[in-house]
């Protein structure tokens, strides 16, 4: 699986953003490896820097250089929605009647194709097949007619779906959450400005402080000068959408998300996985990298019930192998996971193992770690998973397989166990998510776990009372 995107908005009191927003992109790369990009504003002018790639390979020395102006946003991305080329990279500009408009986006929209037929057909001309130049064109047609808090209330009252956004009309920046707040979004306060990001540990990349987590439904307004924010509750709906993958899987361990460290979150599901699902074992293994904080919290609930089972790093791996390793065969497929991981025999060879890992999608590196495991010589191989298992794709902006390729969608526990060669196998239950994370399962985003959505998707069953926004006819403005 893989995120879609990360986004940061940057606004300073004297110097110029390129270089905190390129900063911030690097500790945002996590979120997405296939484009990288800056927009700034120096009051007269935008300027835009947008390649295909890492953050390091995006950006020449000289580039940072050209982006003039103290204001400005990023994007780093992995496409879920648009095409995998340049005309999807982001932010996204666009330059209309009132001036200057850059975009970038965390999410995905449910109603994309209604929304861009209709601009269509008003003569709108779309360069992409991304549902981010939805947006952007549909906030710049109401701001033809709209103060800015009001165009961007009636393009939220027009959009359905998820989105973290940071955009820049003109030299101001701002960020906005959903209605639900599936993806994150936090407001963190600089020495010398603001700044608006999808995960806290680009505000510590720029040695600022974290303010708070934008809310869902909120507009936050930074001041062009960098000394302060407004914020408008544009939209309140009663119940969130918060998606529990962030806290599993998708943010870094240091960043604090919706109020909850990640690490320490990830850590206590170790400790649930434990309570519910604990097995007698040697040793316990972490798949690295993210698989680590769990195995931690599982040694130590174990340890403190008096077990003897010991936390060991016993698969290390190798940094230098990524997802572009070309296996055009089975036979190399399967020896990916060798080149990834390899076994610490001396941790694993005569002893019971378990492994823990945060999720199994389609089950093959599943199968070929246990195996890996066993060929290094442990006598049993117990498998132990930080998340409920995954029965359903994900419609909200991550990358997961479909329905037929999913290992859990139409196998039993006890199936799944006997396919990837475990000698036991158990996930973590629902409740124990919202447990953790102190929320109840209606504030959360479970549709990967339940089959059951918080947005209205054609074809789907949903999670509570919802339904799509009614775009038929001209726009209407938005209540003041």
């Amino acid at each position: 699986m893989h995120e879609k995107c990360g986004v940061v908005g940057i606004a300073l009191e004297d110097r110029d953003a390129a270089r905190p927003l390129y900063y911030s992109l690097y500790a945002l790369q996590h979120r997405g490896q296939e484009s990288a990009g800056i927009v700034t504003h120096d009051g007269f002018q935008q300027h835009s820097h947008v390649e295909m790639g890492l953050v390091g390979d995006a950006f020449e020395p000289g580039d940072l250089e050209s982006l003039n102006g103290s204001n400005g946003i990023g994007h780093v991305r992995y496409p879920t929605a648009g095409s995998v080329n340049a005309c999807c990279a982001q932010p996204f500009s666009v330059s209309f009647k009132s001036g200057s408009l850059g975009l970038s986006h965390n999410g995905n929209l449910v109603n994309a194709e209604e929304i861009g037929d209709e601009l269509a057909d008003l003569g709108h001309a779309f360069t992409s097949d991304g549902d981010t130049e939805v947006i952007a064109h549909d906030l710049a047609r109401n701001l033809l007619e709209e103060d800015l808090v009001r165009a961007v209330k009636r393009t939220m009252e027009r959009i359905h779906g998820s989105y973290s956004l940071t955009i820049m009309h003109d030299e101001t920046v701002m960020g906005v959450r959903d209605p639900q707040g599936n993806r994150p979004l936090v407001i963190g306060e600089l020495e010398d400005g603001y700044v608006l990001t999808s995960e806290s540990a680009a505000i510590d990349t720029l040695d600022g402080e974290l303010i708070r987590d934008v809310r869902p439904g909120e507009l936050v307004v930074l001041h062009d000068d960098g000394t302060g924010y407004d914020t408008y509750q544009l939209i309140e709906q009663e119940n969130t959408a918060h998606c529990f993958f962030e806290h599993v899987y998708f943010a870094r361990p240091d960043s604090t998300i919706d109020g909850s460290l990640v690490y320490e979150v990830r850590r206590e599901l170790g400790r649930k996985l434990w309570e519910e699902s604990g097995v007698e074992s040697d040793v316990v293994l972490p798949v690295p990298d993210s698989g680590r904080a769990f195995a931690s919290g599982y040694a130590e609930a174990a340890q403190d019930d008096g077990s003897d089972i010991e936390f060991a790093e016993g698969l290390m791996k190798n940094r230098y192998v990524g997802r572009t390793f070309i296996m055009p065969t089975q036979d190399e497929r399967e020896r990916a996971v060798r080149l990834k991981l390899n076994p610490i025999k001396s941790t694993i060879e005569g002893k019971k193992v378990t492994i823990i890992d945060d999720s199994i999608v389609r089950g093959t590196t599943s199968n070929q770690l246990v195996q890996l495991l066993k060929d290094a010589g442990a006598e049993e191989v117990n498998v132990r998973i930080g998340a409920p298992p995954i029965i359903a794709p994900c419609y909200m902006g991550i990358d997961m397989a479909s329905r037929d390729e999913l290992i859990a969608g139409d196998q039993s526990v006890d199936e799944i166990c006997e396919e990837i060669g475990a000698d036991s196998l158990s996930y973590l239950s629902i409740d124990a998510i919202a447990e953790t994370l102190e929320a109840s399962k209606a504030d959360l985003c479970l549709g990967c776990v339940t089959g059951e959505y918080p947005y209205d998707i054609e074809g789907e069953e949903t999670d509570r009372d919802v339904v799509r926004p009614d775009i038929s006819g001209q726009p209407k403005p938005a209540d003041d």
